[in-house]
């Protein structure tokens, strides 16, 4: 069986392409900007969403494709998408399954990110082909990254408020996306992959006990954390950001998780990553 995973010059591809290849799968990997991809040991032939008959080339003899969301405009990554399902099924590609998103489906900057994915994940389910869909929640690692801003502020500041979210690894996601891809219960299955979700506050504490911080929790309005995201970022991601914290803070992360029924193992829980970071 041979798996082709995309966008693998990006973290998430590259984190489940070395998953599947830790587990003996052969995965050969696409990638619009082949020169970015290191360090995977695997074949890598090109993949831009934006080119169908380079794709339908590029997918010759794959049996199982992971496709990882676009991260470009909305409007643009649905036909982008949609070149990656018609190469895919012209092809011969027995099953696909798709790392779609969680959040706010309305009322949000991001709800067009959200509105995109759904219309993806529709396409996908009247593709014909088999299909697993996975809705990824908010990644932890941006936060972790973040941690000298942070230890500069002595704060997380944001307009979450006292929402819950429910995060993810991209370690985690991998080995749920490895089961997808594998497994045949899976199929025609949509799954909400995340840990048991948390609030900035004990995200705050999680923070302090694994980086000997004094860190607080500050909420903001959502029109001041998207002056203050857009003054930093610009303005379509700092937009997009301010759009996510308020899902957030409107309980849109705020839900059960379906990471034990795609994996055999419930999701990490934080005490244990968090713990990890500080040793």
């Amino acid at each position: 069986m041979i798996i082709a995973v995309t966008a693998v010059s990006g973290h998430l591809g590259a984190t489940i392409a070395s998953e599947l290849t830790g587990r003996g799968e052969t995965v050969i990997g696409l990638a619009r900007t082949l020169e970015n991809v290191t360090d995977l040991n695997i074949e890598v032939r090109p993949g831009d969403y934006a080119d169908r008959a380079q794709l339908e080339t590029s997918l010759e003899g794959v049996d199982r494709l992971l496709l990882v969301s676009g991260n470009g405009d909305p409007a643009a990554r649905i036909d982008q998408h949609r070149n990656v399902i018609a190469a895919a099924k012209v092809v011969g590609v027995e099953r696909i399954v798709y790392t779609s998103v969680q959040g706010p489906e309305t009322g949000t900057a991001f709800s067009q990110v959200i509105d995109s994915n759904r219309k993806t994940e529709a396409d996908i389910r009247a593709s014909g082909m088999g299909w697993v869909i996975g809705r990824n929640g908010i990644y932890i690692e941006p936060d972790i990254e973040y941690i000298d801003s942070y230890r500069k502020a002595g704060e997380i500041a944001n307009c979450a408020g006292d929402g819950r979210c429910g995060y993810t690894t991209r370690g985690e996601l991998a080995v749920a996306y490895a089961h997808m891809l594998t497994a045949p219960p899976h199929l025609g299955q949509t799954y909400d992959l995340h840990g048991t979700p948390i609030t900035q506050a004990e995200l705050a504490t999680y923070m302090n006990r694994a980086f000997d911080t004094d860190l607080t929790y500050r909420s903001m309005s959502v029109e001041d954390y998207r002056a203050d995201r857009v003054a930093e970022l610009g303005q379509f991601i700092g937009t997009v950001i301010a759009g996510i914290y308020e899902g957030i803070r409107n309980g849109a992360y705020d839900r059960s998780s379906d990471f034990e029924a795609a994996t055999g193992r419930p999701h990490q829980p934080w005490d244990n990553y968090f713990a990890a970071l500080k040793g």
